[in-house]
């Protein structure tokens, strides 16, 4: 009896031990299934944040080649390729190649290219040029090029000997430039031809009824060349409706009084009522010719003009505007143009040219013919880039004159070597043949010097 209690309380033992050993090893399955789902999910966490790492280059593989690309491609050009560094800022232009007919540039503003060997020439701006910000030292291979359309001024520094005297190539409104941009607000011909904006002399003469024979519209007042103080005095001896901020007794339309409304149609129409208008430069230039003077004849009005002194190589006729200069007061000036208002056969004669569409300055036509950049033409260059251009081609013609020398000199020394070395060989020869002479006396042949005739029965050498 005693036995069996043994062995039940034995086998109530081993069940309890067992249960524990159940409820143990449970515990610890559920502990490690815990963390092998946190193991796993921060497993996947890394391998999510490594893709995320590796995720531009499978993403964005054809913008990093294209990124390479483009910088080798700049690399390239900018080691090929002359370098024009503008340094006036005017173009914005980064990094471009430029094609120039057979030659092509790289055009930047990158100051960076400063010292780099293939930077050829500097472009500069005339209103942003500044004496003391300057690429110095300057080096004997660096040409310096200046483009600037506007009158002294607007930099007077640049109309000094000394500084003008730094550029190796120009362009300003001087026929003397190396690009002459004289007639850099005329279109064309065709435009001076036109009848578009014509009004009928019998029409004008209808308006003076309401309108001064005479109109001045200017905004920049007071100006080098005087031109208000000049015109307060004819006004008073001759009626002028005077538009615009200088001198003004009349008012434009609202939608024309913004000085950008200069070249609308409305502002043509108003100006061309007009027998006459006021044509004064705001600085007295050779071959310095604005708007001022190209806009009227344009419209069929005659200018009365007053600003370069050889403004006669320029105007389409030879009675085509009246010239300030011709007059010694103003008030015989007024007293002129009083005259012609009142005799149409006069006032005819200056719009002739127009009204037959004739031009006969020659060296108008061969400047708009031969000039390598148009106005208002979206088919042509401007005058910005035909100055690139200018300049790109000039440096190439440095640098195919210089491999040339360099041909010529390689050429010379090869053709000095050659020369000695015959020479040493026609000595080397003279030099056998004396000693066959005096080694062979007995023989009956005798050369004589470089004519190699043979002289038979020569005399023997005494022993």
């Amino acid at each position: 009896m005693a036995r069996i209690q043994r062995r039940k309380l034995l086998a109530s033992c081993l069940c309890i031990t067992a249960t524990v050993f159940l409820l143990v090893t449970l515990q610890v399955v559920v502990e490690l299934g815990k963390f092998e789902r946190k193991k796993f999910k921060n497993s996947n966490l890394r391998d999510a944040h490594a893709e995320m790492e590796r995720e531009p280059t499978h993403l964005y593989p054809f913008l990093e080649k294209e990124a390479l690309t483009l910088n080798r491609k700049r690399k390239l050009e900018t080691e090929s390729y002359p370098i024009m560094l503008w340094w006036s800022p005017l173009t914005g232009e980064t990094g471009r190649l430029g094609q120039c007919g057979a030659d092509a540039c790289f055009f930047t503003i990158n100051r960076t290219f400063l010292h780099h060997h293939m930077t050829k020439a500097f472009l500069f701006y005339g209103t942003d040029f500044n004496i003391d910000s300057l690429p110095l030292p300057r080096k004997a291979h660096h040409d310096w090029a200046l483009f600037h359309e506007e009158s002294p001024k607007n930099n007077y520094k640049l109309f000094h000997e000394p500084v003008i005297a730094l550029f190796n190539y120009t362009a300003t409104f001087s026929r003397h430039s190396h690009l002459p941009l004289t007639t850099q607000y005329l279109e064309g011909i065709e435009v001076l031809k036109s009848l578009q904006y014509l009004v009928p002399l019998r029409s004008k003469n209808s308006l003076r009824k309401r309108l001064a024979p005479l109109v001045y519209v200017q905004s920049d007042c007071d100006p080098p060349s005087d031109r208000d103080s000049y015109i307060r005095e004819l006004m008073t001896y001759i009626e002028v409706d005077s538009y615009g901020e200088c001198l003004r007794n009349k008012d434009l339309p609202q939608q024309l009084k913004n000085p950008a409304s200069m070249d609308a149609d409305g502002f043509y129409r108003i100006i061309a009522q007009y027998k006459f208008i006021l044509a004064f430069e705001n600085a007295i230039c050779d071959d310095y010719i604005t708007e001022k003077l190209w806009r009227p004849l344009k419209l069929g009005v005659v200018p009365v003009y007053y600003g370069s002194p050889s403004i006669a190589d320029w105007l389409p006729s030879n009675r085509s505007a009246i010239l300030v200069s011709e007059f010694s007061h103003p008030r015989e000036l007024a007293t002129y143009i009083r005259q012609l208002d009142h005799d149409d056969r006069l006032y005819e004669a200056y719009i002739e040219w127009k009204l037959k569409g004739e031009i006969s300055n020659q060296r108008l036509l061969t400047a708009l013919r031969e000039r390598k950049w148009g106005v208002q033409d979206i088919n042509q260059d401007n005058y910005i880039d035909a100055f690139e251009c200018m300049v790109c081609n000039k440096v190439w013609e440095n640098i195919r004159l210089q491999e040339k020398d360099t041909m010529l000199q390689m050429l010379g020394s090869e053709t000095r070597r050659l020369h000695r070395r015959e020479e040493g060989q026609k000595l080397k020869k003279l030099k056998v043949l004396n000693l066959i002479h005096i080694v062979s006396p007995s023989t009956s042949l005798q050369c004589c010097g470089f004519c190699q005739t043979p002289h038979t029965h020569a005399p023997r050498l005494p022993f």
